[in-house]
């Protein structure tokens, strides 16, 4: 009975018993800011080894084909230099003092035109003696021709009167031998008249080479000597000037360019092509492959082509850099079709399942991948013609690992 009176006791409901009061939020708002607090550091911790776990990867960027006013796509570039076919450093004959130059920088000239003039001093000089030599050498062969006649006249009288017996025999022969040496001393005096007159045009020439002329037309591309310099057409070291001045033929510009040997089966003699100089990266000049240089340079691997810029223009001038973009075609007449697609580099192409693809790089470095149509190679690149644009950020040498949306990082980019 006890037991069951106490049970029924426990039972009983207290109704003026002050409740207990209800349980704390403190609490509760620390367990919320702890799981908060964790779950921010566990994305905090996805992103720092989720990031270096994705793989790192070189880009490029996918870039329009040139125009080429209507001429076919670009199969090769290559880099060279504008040279001068004909272009030649003009000195003097013979070493002298320089007394007078006659060109400046840019200035243009015809063929024949003076250029300078050397001090002519030892060349007058030699002329003078020259003409003297002439003038006696003439004398002389005009005093013996003079001779010559007496002895003449005097064995003819000798030859009559020895007929008649009214000189000796011995007589009239000393004056044909007279007569006969004369001769033969007039022959030596003409001749030693023509050696003089001959020394005398040599002279001349040597006074006609201390003028300084220009060998063809062409513009003044440097001036290498001033008055009172000793030039010399041999290189004899010291302050002695080997030219006056350096001229080219600015109708004769070409391009010569290096194609690597990998990629110099791709040329081909009258091949159409596109000139950009770097100095006007917007004027494209049309030309075409002059001839293939039958020689490799064995150290760079490379061989040299010829080509003829089919516009002439004061801007282009020697040794300026140029960039060559061999077409495919030749351009035709109305044509205005451009190329198709963009070019990458070869490796921005992967396989995947068969197909060509290339993964294009979006927001957050994650990754799109697109099947994309290719065109022909142009050296090391690529030609695409559908699935990318240009301006497109592309993955090169993308990991067999790597699928569509994943996340990469760009080489060289901070994290």
């Amino acid at each position: 009975m006890n037991a069951s009176a106490e049970l029924l006791k426990e039972l009983r409901i207290e109704r003026n018993k002050t409740p207990a009061p209800p349980p704390s939020r403190r609490g509760l708002w620390i367990g919320l800011g702890v799981a908060a607090a964790v779950l921010l550091a566990a994305a905090g911790g996805w992103a720092l080894f989720g990031r270096e776990r994705a793989p790192e990867v070189r880009t490029a960027t996918a870039a329009a084909l040139a125009t080429g006013g209507g001429a076919g796509a670009s199969v090769l570039d290559a880099s060279g230099y504008v040279v001068a076919r004909r272009m030649a450093t003009v000195s003097a004959k013979v070493t002298g003092r320089v007394k007078e130059v006659l060109i400046e920088e840019g200035m243009r000239v015809e063929e024949g035109q003076v250029l300078a003039r050397l001090d002519p001093i030892d060349a007058d000089a030699q002329r003078t003696l020259a003409s003297s030599q002439v003038a006696a050498a003439r004398s002389q062969a005009d005093s013996v021709q003079a001779q010559l006649v007496d002895a003449e006249a005097n064995a003819r009288r000798l030859s009559e009167l020895v007929g008649r017996q009214l000189v000796s025999r011995a007589q009239y022969d000393q004056a044909v031998a007279q007569r006969d040496s004369l001769r033969a001393q007039l022959v030596t005096a003409r001749r030693q008249a023509q050696v003089a007159g001959d020394s005398l045009r040599i002279a001349d020439h040597g006074v006609d080479n201390t003028v300084v002329r220009a060998p063809f037309a062409g513009v003044v591309i440097s001036k290498a000597a001033q008055p009172g310099e000793i030039v010399s057409p041999l290189a004899t070291g010291g302050y002695t000037r080997t030219g006056i001045g350096t001229i080219v033929d600015m109708d004769s510009l070409e391009v010569e360019v290096e194609v690597g040997e990998s990629y110099i089966g791709r040329v081909q003699p009258k091949m159409p092509l596109e000139a950009t100089l770097n100095a006007y990266p917007d004027w494209r000049i049309p030309g075409e492959v002059i001839a293939i240089i039958p020689a490799a340079d064995r150290g760079k691997a490379t061989v040299k082509v010829r080509v003829a810029l089919k516009e002439k223009d004061p801007r282009i001038v020697p040794d300026m850099g140029v960039r060559v973009s061999f077409l495919e075609t030749a351009p035709k007449a109305g044509e205005t079709e451009k190329p198709r697609g963009v070019r990458v580099p070869a490796a921005a192409i992967a396989q995947r399942g068969g197909a060509d693809v290339a993964f294009v790089v979006g927001d957050e470095d994650a990754v799109e991948q697109r099947t994309v149509k290719t065109g022909i190679a142009m050296g090391g690149d690529r030609q695409v013609l559908s699935g990318l644009t240009a301006g497109e950020t592309v993955v090169l040498d993308a990991p067999d690992t790597l699928a569509d949306g994943d996340r990469v990082r760009i080489a060289g980019a901070q994290p």
